[in-house]
């Protein structure tokens, strides 16, 4: 068995482009300068936990991985849940505890800021973030809703009437309007389908209309997100990193 510098060179001695993550701990306040702990770009697409308590540098991190895949061409897309990740978008200011801590580690270190985008579902801090309740799907609509099995059930059957009649669902009004029908006028063309209790349709109804009283009516319509809205790079090659900001309503729309 080598050193354990020996150990950590051999183990990080990639020869692919790699994303930076810190220096390697002999023991406490034994920081090895000579070797950089990296993870290989390709490797980004895989899942991976970043934990540890409060003021371990979790969301520091987070930066740091999207500052570096920025730098290499790679799009970000990131839901910051308490507004920290959008700091990337601003150079950083030098102070002593920075200066100490890069010395260190004997890393090199310049304020720089990213190409960032904003994001908003409700389009109050950002880009709103849109979708059709058509694309967003009944199966995703109905943990939203919080609905039980029969109740996700008859809201498929709705998603399907409308589909096979070549009626778009664009925002919760279409909805609210297609349930009025099959539960009146058109019970019987529904009654094709498997049919819609009237108890049922009135969870439905009364779902659909508390969601939108909350504000979830502003995420649903046109125009839908694509997903090459999120992979796009600036004009000297960067990419960008969107940053999803969640607010009260995100809390229950943002189950994606």
């Amino acid at each position: 068995m080598g050193s354990f510098r020996e150990d950590m060179a051999a183990g990080y001695a990639f020869d692919v482009p790699t994303i930076r993550v810190g220096r390697p701990f002999a023991a406490p306040g034994q920081i090895e300068t000579s070797v950089e702990v990296g993870i290989p770009l390709g490797f980004l697409n895989r899942h991976g936990l970043i934990a540890g308590a409060t003021g371990t540098g979790k969301t520091r991190t987070l930066q740091l991985i999207a500052e570096q895949a920025s730098a290499a061409g790679c799009a970000v897309f990131a839901a910051d849940m308490k507004g920290d990740l959008a700091g990337v978008g601003a150079p950083g200011d030098a102070d002593e505890k920075l200066t100490a801590r890069a010395g260190e580690l004997a890393h090199q270190w310049a304020p720089a800021a990213c190409p960032v985008e904003l994001m908003s579902l409700t389009g109050e801090s950002g880009v709103p973030l849109r979708a059709t309740v058509t694309g967003f799907g009944s199966t995703l609509l109905s943990k939203v809703l919080s609905l039980n099995e029969t109740q996700e059930s008859s809201l498929s059957l709705v998603f399907r009437f409308c589909d096979e009649k070549g009626l778009p669902l664009i925002d919760l009004e279409d909805l609210r309007a297609a349930l009025a029908y099959l539960t009146g006028p058109g019970k019987a063309e529904l009654k094709q389908l498997g049919g819609i209790s009237s108890s049922t349709a009135g969870v439905l109804l009364r779902e659909v209309s508390q969601l939108e009283g909350e504000g979830g009516d502003v995420f649903f319509g046109e125009p839908a997100l694509e997903v090459a809205d999120l992979l796009r790079v600036a004009p000297d090659g960067r990419g960008i990193v969107s940053v999803l900001g969640l607010d009260e309503v995100a809390r229950r729309t943002a189950i994606f």
